[in-house]
């Protein structure tokens, strides 16, 4: 739900407006500003006709660098979402790294004995000064437990939370602007993408969050003796704080590749390969950034992961309609791929209908002949999401993360090995998934909680037709309607009819004094006109003036 804003926060987020809106002019975006008539947001200075720069992508990134880390998280959520921007701008945004200062170790112990009302020397037996990492929203220590096992400690910013507020805060009065002005002429509503950063941001500076997900992607992959995850001390957990233990070897990012052989080099992009899709097609719970900083090649040989804030999750009814996607478009099946679609929760207007059709007849020449066990399912799935894009269609925020993390996931393999295709690799899962889904003891397992499903709801249908009648008979049954699209319409009309009024006021009083001057024999003159005229012309011409500037400012004359 977006966020309501007082007359003060939205005063005092007038001149940070105004330093995005320079911000954006210096690297290039003063088209924008011309096309849409938006240079009232940064009063005084001049209209210059500006071309799209020729870099589109890595003009966005340097904006977003320079505005600061907050604005550089959004990038980043941003350039998950290639439904909303060209292929350029999403390449450029991937790139995005939060670069920033560690804070002193005063605050790392400020901050670790606020939480947990002990000293750093009672918790600890050491903990190093020297951050082993710094970024936008906390730190990492390396230390030792008393008993001598080596942890990494994750300490928050001081007053991030706040600093973080206040820029979602702007982001909102932002997308406000820009839904009001332009609406009309974006691919989605700005003020929902503030709803998504926001509730992405609330769960990276939630540790507590990320000490649970660490803990289930351990128990998931605990059976398996490749790979590794650091366990979680939850006593040394709070919203501020996260301990896990140490694993030792190099990050992924720190290791020159040039001194691995190419057999040394497949093997690593294999086995990083079958981690994650073993947490996704396995477990339905997934690693949400598999990036080079959180991939730890351990002394011992096994992999490891770091860092998780960001985790996604699929549920059975997910997969179990990924397969029956696949099953469909096999069977040559429009209907049941549509409706498979619509249970993985892509929406579609009436509008879109006859695209998607097309689309999905040209999936079906695509595949055709081939069986359910030879169908690539990495190539299906990008034919989808290309689909959706191209049709502007919105999936759910689960599936734009796993679309991130594959993304994230081909990058690295590519620089391991470039030659190695990371949906090959997924196969196997991928098809032994398929085949336990069509096992008759998955089928009765489906049946068994359909019908536990249905008898729930014809069970309850009596209650809820007596309430329903309850209310009827009370006189207190309403009926709500939601109607969309006339926001901006209504809008419009609240101007026109502003100005319209303004405009009858100011002829009103024009005539009145006119009328006073001329006739009003008594009292002090000018010039021959009473005196008592002049107040209604001074303020009829300060109307007259305000509703010309206004229409001035809007372009529409």
């Amino acid at each position: 739900m977006h966020r309501r804003q007082g007359f003060l926060t939205r005063v005092r987020n007038l001149e940070t407006v105004r330093h995005v809106s320079e911000v954006a002019i210096r690297h290039g975006f003063g088209y924008f500003f011309e096309s849409h008539n938006l240079w009232d947001l940064v009063p005084g200075r001049k209209r210059r006709p500006a071309p799209m720069p020729s870099q589109l992508g890595r003009h966005v990134r340097e904006m977003l660098e320079e505005l600061g880390p907050t604005y550089v998280k959004f990038g980043q959520v941003l350039s998950t979402r290639p439904d909303l921007l060209p292929d350029e701008v999403v390449q450029e945004l991937v790139k995005l790294q939060d670069r920033v200062p560690p804070f002193g170790f005063a605050t790392v112990r400020e901050v670790i004995e606020q939480d947990f009302r002990l000293s750093v020397e009672r918790i600890f037996e050491s903990i190093d000064e020297e951050p082993l990492a710094s970024a936008s929203i906390g730190q990492v220590h390396k230390a030792v437990l008393p008993g001598g096992a080596p942890v990494v400690v994750k300490v928050q910013r001081p007053a991030v939370r706040e600093l973080i507020r206040r820029d979602i805060d702007l982001f909102y009065q932002l997308a406000g602007i820009l839904a009001r002005r332009i609406g009309d002429d974006l691919p989605v509503d700005p003020l929902l993408l503030v709803d998504e950063f926001a509730a992405a941001i609330s769960r990276e500076t939630d540790y507590l969050l990320e000490a649970r997900n660490a803990a289930r992607i351990a128990r998931n992959l605990a059976a398996d003796e490749e790979f590794t995850i650091p366990s979680v001390h939850q006593r040394l957990c709070s919203q501020r704080v996260i301990t896990l233990d140490f694993l030792p070897g190099p990050t992924l990012n720190c290791i020159n590749l040039e001194e691995l052989d190419w057999s040394e080099r497949k093997r690593l992009a294999q086995r990083l390969t079958e981690l994650w899709f073993k947490m996704v097609l396995r477990d339905g719970f997934f690693h949400g950034d598999p990036h080079p900083a959180n991939v730890v090649v351990m002394d011992d040989g096994r992999l490891g992961l770091l860092d998780f804030g960001s985790a996604g999750a699929l549920g059975p009814e997910d997969l179990q309609e990924g397969t029956r996607l696949f099953r469909h478009i096999v069977d040559q099946d429009l209907r049941g791929v549509k409706r498979a679609l619509r249970r993985l929760g892509l929406r579609w207007n009436s509008r879109q209908e006859a695209q998607l059709t097309e689309a999905i007849e040209g999936l079906f020449n695509r595949y055709f002949g081939l069986r359910l066990s030879d169908i690539d399912s990495g190539t299906v799935v990008r034919d989808i999401f290309e689909i959706a894009y191209k049709l502007r269609l919105r999936f759910p925020a689960r599936f734009l993360l796993l679309e991130r993390a594959v993304i994230t996931l081909e990058g690295v393999v590519a620089q391991v090995y470039p030659d190695f295709n990371v949906f090959d690799a997924a196969r196997p899962y991928a098809q032994r998934l398929v085949m336990q889904k069509s096992l008759p003891s998955a089928l009765a397992a489906r049946l068994s909680r359909s019908a536990q499903d249905y008898a729930e709801a014809f069970e309850n249908y009596p209650l809820q037709l007596r309430d329903v009648l309850d209310l009827m008979t009370r006189g207190d049954l309403r009926i709500n309607f939601n109607h969309t699209g006339l926001e901006n319409f209504i809008h419009r009309m609240d101007l026109i009819t502003n100005r319209l009024v303004m405009a009858v006021v100011a002829t009103a009083l024009a005539l009145a004094s006119a009328i006073l001057g001329a006739f009003v024999e008594n009292g002090p003159q000018i010039l021959g006109v009473s005196i008592w005229g002049i107040p209604g012309f001074l303020v009829a011409l300060f109307f007259g003036v305000w509703l010309m500037w206004a229409i001035f400012r809007s372009g529409r004359l």
